[in-house]
């Protein structure tokens, strides 16, 4: 068996006791950081081994996990913070497990969209999430894509390429299209600013950009 267990992506309170039961009870514990899933564990007293399964060997050792889950053993995937496969490592393995014929359960947990959508106050009746833009090629036809839909969208983005990002958004969607800015959901220093596009951009470039995941919701056109 092959579960997807969701982890915190700031608040260790918000990972659930169904997730701390799977990875007390796997044999092994998928982590796209062995570092950072290590310190999870170990604040919540759990002794398991770690393989380091992630976005640059994820090709090469696909095939020998998937060996082992056929030869019985149970494993837990991990990313860093949030869910796995949810732009980040995790897809290739789980379309693998299914072709296998290998059994995955896929928890519910954290995830960044899903509460900066909520609280940006947008609406989220229909959404569309597009996880994070290319850095060069494509960039620009999928902007002028999303600025088209009708429906909320939901990006994610770095510290330093926020400022780009907005000015890219104002360009394609309007300065007065209403957007939200989430950054740190979860932690001591959450920031959620929903505001017209211009004003977020002026907001950033003026007070800068501090670290910490960035979810930017947008409203659709209207």
């Amino acid at each position: 068996m092959l579960y997807v267990v969701p982890t915190p992506i700031g608040n260790l309170e918000d990972i659930t006791l169904r997730a701390l039961r799977i990875l007390r009870e796997v044999d092994v514990v998928l982590a796209e950081d062995t570092r950072t899933s290590k310190r999870l564990l170990e604040h919540f007293k759990i002794e398991k081994p770690l393989k380091s399964f992630h976005a640059h060997n994820e090709h090469a050792i696909l095939r020998g996990i998937v060996e082992q889950l056929k030869s019985g053993a149970n494993m837990a995937l991990v990313s860093d913070a949030g869910t796995p496969a949810i732009s980040d490592p995790g897809f290739l393995l789980v379309r693998e497990c299914v072709r296998e014929g290998v059994k995955v359960e896929a928890l519910p947990g954290a995830t960044a969209f899903v509460p900066a959508l909520v609280a940006s106050g947008l609406p989220s009746d229909t959404f569309h999430f597009e996880g994070f833009l290319p850095h060069k090629k494509g960039r620009q036809t999928r902007l002028k894509y999303l600025s088209d839909l009708e429906n909320t969208f939901i990006l994610y983005e770095s510290p330093h390429r926020l400022v780009k990002c907005l000015e890219e958004l104002k360009t394609h969607c309007g300065e007065d299209r209403l957007a939200c800015v989430c950054r740190e959901l979860t932690k001591l220093h959450e920031e959620v600013k929903t505001a017209p596009l211009s004003i977020l951009l002026n907001y950033y470039q003026t007070e800068g950009v501090a670290k910490g995941e960035i979810v930017v919701v947008v409203s659709g056109k209207t």
